[in-house]
């Protein structure tokens, strides 16, 4: 193999224009309290599909059962999308009329 000796242009920075990149919009998951689904099941969703510790799970569903709402967190509208349509189709496989819904932050 030869070495290429052309050094012309190799010291050459390459500049590109800063663009700013946009970051995807963030989506708030929130579940809103009925009379019916047990605050056990409501504990079980957020430790299973939000991933929340048992004492995080427990704080937002009091939040869901005293306020009326609660947020689950935070994502991108894809993931948020995700998690609220595997809420709804646990809860109807449970027979719960828990429902979760999105909103932009």
């Amino acid at each position: 193999m030869s070495e290429n000796n052309n050094t012309e242009g190799s010291n050459q920075a390459f500049t590109e224009d800063k663009k700013d990149v946009d970051l995807p919009k963030l989506y708030k998951v929130i579940l809103h309290n009925d009379d019916y689904t047990p605050m056990d099941f409501v504990v079980e969703i957020l430790t299973e599909v939000f991933r929340k510790d048992e004492l995080s799970a427990t704080q937002i569903m009091l939040n869901v059962h005293n306020q009326g709402r609660g947020i689950c967190g935070v994502f991108t509208y894809e993931i948020a999308e995700t998690k609220v349509e595997i809420v709804h189709k646990l809860a109807e496989q449970n027979e719960y009329p828990l429902h979760a819904s999105m909103e932009a932050e």
